[in-house]
């Protein structure tokens, strides 16, 4: 079975987990490091996730893929937080992350640099929309084009 099949079929067993639990997927992962597999499960909830949560959601994910037995190799399972400067790895990432800070790594220079710090105000097919400031007026925002993005992530913001 595929690596991308693995993530697909997990997801689609763990997302009624995720609902029923009031949490939200941010992503899973299989990958191979070293000599061993890993079944990544990265969730959150408002306020933050907890260690309870993750073995939560991490028990009852592992009662169905035994039932299913679909992954053919030996793996091991994490459930985890995505983390305070998590990946924004797709639009509904970048739709939940509107008006946080982010952190935006270019290929080539834009509007005079290859990073970028500010806070996300939109984003389309082809752009992804920025201010310096967060307070600031629109005629200030920063258009960067997503096909010279190589990484964009959440940046930790002290309150």
């Amino acid at each position: 079975m595929k690596k991308s099949d693995v993530v697909k079929r997990t997801e689609e067993l763990v997302q009624p987990i995720i609902d029923s639990g009031g949490f939200s997927l941010w992503d899973v992962e299989y990958v191979k490091e070293g000599s061993d597999f890993y079944l990544r499960v990265y969730a959150d909830k408002e306020g933050g996730i907890n260690i309870d949560d993750c073995v939560q959601i991490s028990r009852a994910l592992e009662a169905k893929l035994d039932a299913e037995d679909f992954i053919e190799e030996a793996y091991i399972l994490e459930v985890s937080s995505p983390g305070l400067t998590r990946k924004l790895k797709n639009d509904r990432d970048l739709e939940r992350s509107i008006g946080k800070l982010v952190y935006i790594k270019l290929y080539k220079a834009e509007e005079g640099a290859k990073e970028h710090t500010g806070y996300l105000k939109s984003f389309d097919k082809e752009s992804i929309v920025i201010n310096y400031d967060k307070e600031a007026d629109e005629a200030e925002n920063i258009s960067l084009s997503r096909a010279n993005i190589s990484s964009i992530r959440l940046e930790y913001e002290e309150i």
